[in-house]
C-alpha cells in the first residue's frame, strides 16, 4: 500500500494526511504494510515533501516579499536541492489581510537559490507557486547579481510596479555558478508572462490587484521583457511567450532567463521523491488533496500520481475534502474511486476543523472496500 497524497490546504500537511490515512487503514488491517510518500506539485509544501522523503532541511534568513527578514527552508540531498519560492516570497509571508501586488518582491527567492548554490547543489529543482509577487522574477535576478536601473542610473523600486521605470537591465554580473548547474522550473502553471492569459491578468486578483493594478503590472512586465531584449537578446521575448513564464507572478520568466528547463511540477517531484520504485512495491495507491476539482486535472499532484499509477497498471483511489468532479471525469483521469470527507461529515466547516479524525474514518472505509 502506497499513500502518496498532497496537503489538504488549511487543514492538514501532506505528511499529516499520510499519517491519518495510515492510522485509519491499520485500524481495520493492523499488520498492513504502508509506505508513505507525501507529494507536492512545486507549490507550497514542496520542501516539506522532499524532507519527508529523506532530504535534509536547510534554513536560511532571506528577504520576505515586503523586504522584512524571514527564515526560509530548502531541501538538499546528494547534490540536488529543492527550492520552494513560496518559502521566501509566498502569500503566507504577508501579514494577515495585507496584499502588496505592485511592490512585493522575489528578492528572497533569489537569496534561497544562492544559498542552494553555496550548499554545493549541482541540480536545483525550483518549485514555484503560491506567490505574493508579480515582478517577473526581477527581485530574484537582482539577488543573483542582475542590475535594473531607471533613467537616472538608480535601482528601480522593488515589485512589478517599479519595472515601469526600468531604463536598463544588466545581467553581466549574474552568479557564474548558475551556468554550471541544472536548473529545473517546476510548476503546474503554463501561462505566458503577459496578455489575457498572463501572470497579472490571471493571478493578479488573488494577490490583491485591482483592475487598474492588473493593467499597470501587465504593461510593466511587457516593458521589462522589452528592455531585457537589449541585454539578453531576442530570447527575452521568446521566453516571455513561453509556457511557464507566467508562473508565480512571472518568476518563471526570470528562471527561464537563467537557463531553467520548464517541467510540470508533479512530474519533477515524483522523480525527485523516488515515486517509481515505491509504486513498483505497491498493490494499491491512495492519493488526494483538499479539493478535487477541475484544477486537479491540470497538473496537480493527485492527477500526476493517478497517471503514473495507471501507466504502471496499479489501482488508485483518492481522498479529498471536497469533490467537484463527475464520476466519468474521475474514471478518465485514472481514479478507481474517490472518498470525500463530506461523505462522512456533511458539515463542511467541521470537515475543515476536524479533517484528521474524519480522514481516519474515511481510510477505514477504504480498507473495508479494498483490503478485507
Amino acid at each position: 500500500m502506497l499513500v502518496a497524497a498532497d496537503k489538504f490546504k488549511g487543514s492538514l500537511t501532506a505528511v499529516e494526511v499520510a499519517q491519518r490515512v495510515t492510522a485509519g487503514l491499520r485500524r481495520v488491517v493492523p499488520d498492513l504494510e504502508v509506505e508513505a510518500l507525501p507529494v507536492a506539485d512545486g507549490g507550497d509544501g514542496t520542501v516539506a515533501a522532499a524532507v519527508a522523503a529523506g532530504f535534509e532541511r536547510r534554513e536560511v534568513r532571506v528577504a520576505g516579499p515586503l523586504g522584512d527578514e524571514v527564515t526560509a527552508a530548502f531541501a538538499l540531498r546528494d547534490g540536488t536541492a529543492v527550492v520552494e519560492m513560496a518559502e521566501a516570497s509566498g502569500l503566507q509571508r504577508l501579514p494577515a489581510g495585507v496584499f502588496a501586488p505592485l511592490t512585493a518582491s522575489t528578492y528572497g527567492s533569489g537569496e534561497l537559490l544562492r544559498a542552494a548554490l553555496d550548499a554545493g547543489a549541482r541540480t536545483i529543482v525550483f518549485g514555484v507557486g503560491g506567490s505574493a509577487t508579480t515582478d517577473g522574477g526581477a527581485g530574484m535576478l537582482a539577488a543573483l547579481g542582475a542590475r535594473f536601473l531607471d533613467s537616472r542610473g538608480e535601482p528601480v523600486p522593488p515589485g512589478g510596479g517599479g519595472l515601469a521605470d526600468l531604463a536598463t537591465a544588466d545581467l553581466s554580473a549574474l552568479d557564474p555558478r548558475l551556468t554550471e548547474i541544472e536548473l529545473v522550473l517546476a510548476s503546474d502553471v503554463d501561462n505566458p508572462l503577459t496578455g489575457p492569459k498572463g501572470a497579472p491578468a490571471v493571478y493578479g486578483p488573488q494577490k490583491g490587484a485591482s483592475p487598474d493594478d492588473v493593467a499597470a503590472l501587465d504593461a510593466a512586465l511587457a516593458h521589462f521583457a522589452k528592455v531585457l531584449e537589449v541585454s539578453a537578446g531576442p530570447k527575452a521575448a521568446e521566453y516571455a511567450a513561453s509556457p511557464g513564464a507566467g508562473a508565480a507572478g512571472g518568476i518563471g520568466y526570470g528562471a527561464l532567463l537563467l537557463g531553467a528547463r520548464f517541467r510540470p511540477g508533479i512530474e519533477v517531484m515524483l522523480d525527485v521523491l523516488g515515486f517509481a520504485p515505491a509504486l513498483e512495491r505497491a498493490d494499491l495507491v491512495i492519493t488526494g488533496e483538499g479539493s478535487l476539482d477541475e484544477q486537479t486535472l491540470h497538473g496537480k499532484a493527485p492527477a500526476g500520481v493517478a497517471a503514473a499509477a495507471r501507466a504502471a497498471d496499479k489501482e488508485v483511489v483518492a481522498v479529498c475534502g471536497r469533490l467537484a468532479l463527475p464520476p466519468e471525469t474521475l474514471g478518465r483521469a485514472g481514479f478507481r474511486r474517490v472518498y470525500p470527507l463530506t461523505d462522512a461529515e456533511p458539515d463542511v466547516a467541521k470537515c475543515i476543523a476536524e479533517a484528521g479524525p474524519i480522514l481516519e474514518r474515511v481510510a477505514e472505509r477504504i480498507a473495508g472496500d479494498f483490503l478485507t
